[in-house]
Formats: C-alpha cells, sequence, structure tokens
C-alpha cells in the first residue's frame, strides 16, 4: 500500500482536520522519535509549534533522506499523520521499511506554484510536515509557515536551508560498511549528524549513527577522554545485520 497522493490544495480538504478539532495524538507536545535521535533534540523528541530543518547534504548519497525518515518512523507508529510536500523521490516502500505508517501518510510529490498554500493547509491538519524548500522562497513566506506552525501545533521539517530554524540537522559525515578488498555487499552505513539550534538547542551536538536504526539500538559513550574533550558526542550502535535501504 502506498502513501495518499494528492495534488493541488482543493485535494487536502478530506485529510486535514478542522484547526480547532484536538490532535490526534492526544495533545501530546512532544512527539516521539527513535532512541538513537533523541540525544539530538531539546525534550528528546518532535516538540509540536517547532521547525527542525533537515540541510541538503553535499551529495544525494549523503544519508539525509535517512535521516528524514528516522525521524518521521516513532511519531508514525504512534499515530499521527505525516505529510511530505515536493519531493518526488520519496519512497513508500523505504518509508514502509523505516516503520512509517503508509495509511497516515499524504504526499504531494509537485505541488508547483501552490506550495505555500499546500503546505499552510497540511499544517492546519497533520502532525508533521516535510517539505523541500523552493529555492526562490523569500524569508517572509518560511516566516509565516514558521507562523502558522507555532500556532496550529504541527512539526515543521524543512528539508533544505532554512534560516530562523528553531533545529538545524545535518549529516556531516558518513561512511557505508561492508565491501572489502573490491567485493562484497553494501551492509550498512554510519553517519554523523550535527545538530544546532536556538534556545535549548543554542549548544551544538554531534551524533554518529547507524542508518537505519533498529529497536536493539544502544547508545554507547565514547571513552573517557574523548568525552572530556567533546562532551556532546556519544556513538550509538546497532544490530550488525541492519541493511541501508535509503538514500
Amino acid at each position: 500500500m502506498a502513501g495518499r497522493m494528492v495534488v493541488g490544495s482543493a485535494a487536502l480538504a478530506g485529510l486535514v482536520r478542522p484547526a480547532s478539532a484536538p490532535h490526534p495524538a492526544g495533545g501530546h507536545r512532544i512527539l516521539p522519535v527513535r532512541p538513537e535521535l533523541t540525544g539530538l533534540l531539546p525534550g528528546r523528541g518532535l516538540r509540536r509549534g517547532s521547525t527542525i530543518a533537515v540541510g541538503v547534504g553535499q551529495s544525494r548519497h549523503s544519508g539525509t533522506t535517512s535521516l528524514l525518515l528516522a525521524l518521521l518512523a516513532e511519531a508514525s507508529r504512534a499515530g499521527s499523520w505525516c505529510a511530505v510536500v515536493g519531493m518526488p523521490t520519496f519512497g513508500a516502500g523505504a518509508a514502509a521499511e523505516a516503520g512509517i505508517a503508509l495509511d497516515r501518510l499524504a504526499l504531494v510529490s509537485q505541488p508547483g506554484p501552490e506550495w505555500p498554500t499546500v503546505v499552510a493547509a497540511l499544517i492546519d491538519g497533520v502532525d508533521v510536515v516535510v517539505t523541500a524548500v523552493p529555492a526562490t522562497v523569500s524569508t517572509s513566506v518560511t516566516a509565516r509557515l514558521a507562523a502558522r506552525a507555532r500556532q496550529r501545533g504541527s512539526v515543521l521539517v524543512p528539508f533544505g536551508r532554512w534560516d530562523g530554524a528553531d533545529l538545524t540537522l545535518q549529516v556531516v559525515r558518513g561512511a557505508w560498511e561492508g565491501l572489502g578488498a573490491g567485493r562484497g555487499r553494501l551492509r550498512r552505513r554510519e553517519v554523523t549528524i550535527s545538530a544546532h539550534g536556538r534556545g535549548a538547542a543554542a549548544r551544538a551536538k554531534e551524533l554518529t549513527v547507524w542508518l537505519p536504526g533498529d529497536e536493539l539500538t544502544r547508545v554507547i559513550p565514547r571513552p573517557t577522554t574523548a568525552a572530556r574533550s567533546h562532551p556532546a558526542r556519544f556513538r550509538v550502535l546497532t544490530s550488525p545485520h541492519i541493511a541501508e535501504r535509503a538514500t
């Protein structure tokens, strides 16, 4: 089963709840994320009303899509609706493997010139809204959308540069594992994610994870000497059989 495909702002009416309606997740201010990502986020989850930008990596294979999937998975499984706007290569198959409930996932692949209207309509009724950031978007439009998310209690997740985000996550390093001497299979990828932002997120952090993660994730502090030098860094290890399937 694929996520729901939505075309145009008029088609959103059947998906979004009225702004005055109760949140389907019970009004909780923090939506859950996978355990390996909690150390990057103030409140250890996705705070309703916040804007959490995911910076585009230097390569389209940098692991940023896997990071997006990991951010959405736990909230989706807990009952939240998610939407992805302006990302035509976003795969429903990869989303399902990551644990995202496809019956609560709306995909708007090509919003066109209606992009601000589409995103605003989804913010009104969807718990987590991921959107690619158009190159020509103005700061006044992004400011209005962020303000709308604060008012409606949605989590806005821009994919790309977004000035003024509460938190920005960026995959800064990545290395595949599994190939040796020119042969073998790519088994998993270790990525380092940086986080910086405003307020409670003002202190920069870095986290190294295997993406995708799994339920057996264990957080293991770095050696004591390294921890003293980089107090905000720690390593996350997961079960060795996990294979990378999303870019």
